[in-house]
Parts: structure tokens; C-alpha cells; sequence
């Protein structure tokens, strides 16, 4: 476990990247263990706390095996003949841990540091969220395939690997996952959104992609809480009923469905919306729905920024499976509770580059976005490897001061005007592609085509 910092020394004062033990205090660890029964009685190398970090570094370090994780930053506790920790314990000290800390860790700090960054991601007075999905690609074993399911074509075309569907709810300017969830893939992401509205912090302004149009979620969001309004575009077959107003800008009100109210008896038949007809750089009209129904506080053209913001809560998904994963197609876990295990620990060690950042960022006096997420995570990764060489040692590295002081000193460039089409380009395959028909198990020999 890497070295605690003493708070009376220049290092523990330094703002910029975070230590694990100052960043998630030890006491987080035994109410994780406490809170979900999994604390450990028997004495062992790696007891439930310190199967927690190893779940968190272990997506630090996607590149490394679990036992060169163990060993690099000395997690497991001593032997007494100095022994290395064999990988049968490693993955039966996962096993007894399960997900259940993980996911408890992982909202306890999320709402921590998401209060710390608070000042960062605030529009007149209200935070900013952005509510998006994704999918993640699991390992291929019969009991990730038979839970979490994969996509499957008209033809009967299996996914050469098991998926899960998770949907974030992310702090627009520091990036931060402030909540999530993750289910099957088969889940609907409208019914995972659901899960996450009543959990939407009070005076916010959350902007969701369009496939989130539903009165359940926009109406449940602005009707509860204090003050949570919503803004998002508007389908190409949404009908309203003006009701007064221009239109570029005016007040609509939107009908209810009855499956929607039978779901919801609550629910009145109509409810209130404001509609902006917006233009993007590329001259394409959009009208935005928003519950912000006051025009004097609340300009056309302000709402329409804050929704053009959103596409960059899109890049964490790029920084949280490609960045950190490296070249990994999938996740390292074969079994399904460790699957969703593995799914918050690397949260929580994404949302550890983001608080650094976030921190960095205000020492500046720049915007967190201006900072790169790819030096942030080298640098944290360097970090833990020096404060786990050094040993007892309680001070902060110099070169992590220095790395630290370059990401603040080196912000990203403005390029007004930059756009980024969401294509890809092809790749020659070297290799023929495994393709699973509809039965077939997943571990047997698949049927090679070209």
C-alpha cells in the first residue's frame, strides 16, 4: 500500500496530484467492508481492504498482470519468509470481496469529489451534468455470456464478445462520474436512466442526449428534487401544442402517454416544456426542450451553449476504454460478480485522474478541459510506482512536482472551429473474424469464416 504523507509537510500541501491514502481515506475502506458484510476475520496477506486497492490499481495499470500489480506497488501485506503472493490468492481474495465494496466506494467518492469540483461545474448558480450510455466488452466465458448477452444480429449472428450497457451521469466541466449504473446489455438504457434521475443532485441542470426523450425521466426530474431542470433535443417526430410564444422560442406542452401513465399514475396527462430553435456551425436547425422556462435568466443562446458541451463528457468513454485499458479488447474479469467489480473499481480510478486535474486546473486558474487527461494518468501511474519504491519515505517525488507543474503549464490548444466526424477508418484484418451463430456455446470452437 503506497506511503501515507504527513499533513504538516510542504508535499501533503501540494495541490496537484493526488495520493491514494489522502485521497480515499482509510476509513472509506472499512465502512466499504463494514457496509456490505465483507470485512475479513482470518489474517491474511491480502484482507478485503487490500483487495479494494488492488481492484482501483489494477485499472491503473490495465497493461500489468494482477500479480505484477501486487508486487510493483506492495500491496499485499508482509511474509514473514518474504514470499511473493501467488495469483491463486489474488483472484480468491477478489472472489471473497466481490463487487458490493466497490460500487459503496465508488458513490461515496464520487459525491465527495464531485462537491469538491462543484465551483468548477456551475452555470448561474445551478451544477452541470450530462447523462450518457455505453457499452463495455467483457471476457468471453459461458457465465459473462449467459448474464450479460452480446449483440445479436437479424441473421443470427452472435458478438464475438459478451457486453454490458452502463449510463453515467458526468460532471460536464471536470468530467467526473458523479453516478452510474451497469446492467446487462440487453437493459434498455431508458430503464437504467430511470434508476439514476431520483439520484440527480437539487439545483442542477442535467442535458441528456436525445434517446433519453421521455416524459418518465424529463417529468420525474423537474417535478421532484429543488430546482433540476433538463435540456434535450428534440426527436424528429416530438409533437407539442404552442402555447405561447415565438418560434424560436416558446412554451409547449407535451402529452403524456398512456403506458407512460399506467407505469406512473402519478403523472398528469400534459406537461410544460420550453422549445428553442437553435444552429449548429454546420447551419443544421435543432429545437432544444428545456424545463428552464425563465427567459430573462435564461438566454436562447445559453442554453444552447450548454447543450453544444455535452459532446465532451463523450470523450470520457474514449479515456476510460481505450486510454486506460491500452490495447485490451475486453475487461479482465470471467466471472460476472468480479465483471461488475472491475466496472467500479476503474471508475474510481478514473475519477482519481479526474480530481487531480480538477485540482490542478483551479491551482492555474484554467479550465479542467484545457488539461490533458493522457499526462494526468502517466503521471499518477509514475507516482504510485515511486511512492511504492521509495518505501517508507514520506515525501512527494520531485519529478511528480515537476510533471504536475507541466500539465498545468502546457493546457491543451483552442481551436475554434475544429470539428471531429464520428467516423473511423477501416483496418485491414490480418485474421479471419470468429463468428457465433444462435446455440452455440461459447467456448467451443467457433466456425471460421472469411
Amino acid at each position: 500500500m503506497p506511503t501515507r504523507f504527513k499533513a504538516d509537510e510542504p508535499s501533503a500541501r501540494f495541490v496537484g496530484m493526488p495520493r491514494l491514502p489522502a485521497d480515499i481515506p482509510p476509513m472509506w475502506l472499512t465502512d466499504a467492508t463494514a457496509a456490505t458484510a465483507t470485512a475479513s476475520i482470518r489474517r491474511r496477506r491480502l484482507p478485503a481492504e487490500q483487495a479494494i486497492w488492488l481492484v482501483v490499481a489494477l485499472a491503473l495499470y490495465r497493461h500489468q498482470s494482477a500479480s505484477e500489480v501486487v508486487d510493483a506497488l506492495d500491496i499485499a501485506l508482509p511474509a514473514k519468509d518474504g514470499a511473493f503472493v501467488s495469483k491463486s490468492a489474488i483472484t480468491q481474495a477478489r472472489q471473497r470481496v466481490g463487487g458490493a465494496p466497490l460500487k459503496w466506494l465508488f458513490t461515496r467518492s464520487a459525491c465527495e469529489w464531485a462537491n469538491e469540483s462543484k465551483v468548477q461545474s456551475t452555470f448561474k448558480g445551478f451544477a452541470l451534468f450530462a447523462m450518457d450510455g455505453t457499452t463495455v466488452r467483457t471476457a468471453d466465458s459461458h457465465c459473462n455470456r449467459e448474464h450479460f448477452g452480446s449483440q445479436l444480429s437479424g441473421s443470427g449472428r452472435v458478438g464475438s464478445y459478451p457486453q454490458a450497457r452502463a449510463v453515467t451521469l458526468s460532471s460536464i466541466d471536470t468530467h467526473i462520474v458523479r453516478d452510474a449504473e451497469i446492467g446487462p446489455y440487453g437493459r434498455n438504457e431508458m430503464l437504467t436512466a430511470r434508476q439514476l434521475v431520483p439520484r440527480i443532485p437539487d439545483r442542477s441542470i442535467t442535458v441528456f442526449d436525445k434517446g433519453f426523450m421521455s416524459a418518465q425521466i424529463l417529468w420525474s426530474l423537474s417535478a421532484s428534487g429543488v430546482s433540476r431542470h433538463f435540456i434535450i433535443p428534440a426527436k424528429s417526430n416530438t409533437r407539442w401544442q404552442h402555447i405561447e410564444g415565438t418560434s424560436d422560442d416558446q412554451l409547449v406542452l407535451l402529452k403524456v402517454s398512456q403506458p407512460a401513465r399506467r407505469a406512473n399514475p402519478g403523472m398528469p396527462e400534459h406537461w410544460h416544456a420550453r422549445a428553442i430553435r437553435t444552429t449548429d456551425a454546420k447551419g443544421r436547425e435543432r429545437i432544444l426542450l428545456t424545463s428552464l422556462t425563465d427567459r430573462r435568466r435564461f438566454q436562447p443562446d445559453d442554453i444552447a451553449s450548454t447543450y453544444r458541451r455535452r459532446w465532451q463528457v463523450e470523450t470520457s468513454y474514449l479515456q476510460l476504454k481505450a486510454t486506460m485499458s491500452g490495447a485490451a479488447l475486453t475487461l479482465r474479469s470471467q466471472t460476472v460478480e468480479c465483471v461488475y467489480q472491475e466496472f467500479w473499481g476503474a471508475l474510481i480510478a478514473y475519477n482519481l485522474v479526474r480530481i487531480a486535474m480538477s485540482r490542478i486546473a483551479r491551482g492555474a486558474d484554467v479550465s479542467p478541459h484545457r488539461l490533458s487527461f493522457v499526462r494526468s494518468y502517466h503521471a499518477m501511474q509514475l507516482e504510485f510506482l515511486r511512492v511504492a519504491t521509495n518505501g517508507e519515505k514520506d515525501y512527494l517525488p520531485a519529478l511528480i512536482v515537476r510533471l504536475a507543474t507541466r500539465i498545468a503549464r502546457l493546457p491543451h490548444q483552442v481551436r475554434p472551429g475544429r470539428t471531429r466526424p464520428r467516423v473511423v477508418r477501416s483496418r485491414p484484418f490480418r485474421y479471419r473474424l470468429k463468428k457465433l451463430r444462435i446455440g452455440q456455446p461459447a467456448r467451443s470452437p467457433p466456425t471460421l469464416e472469411t
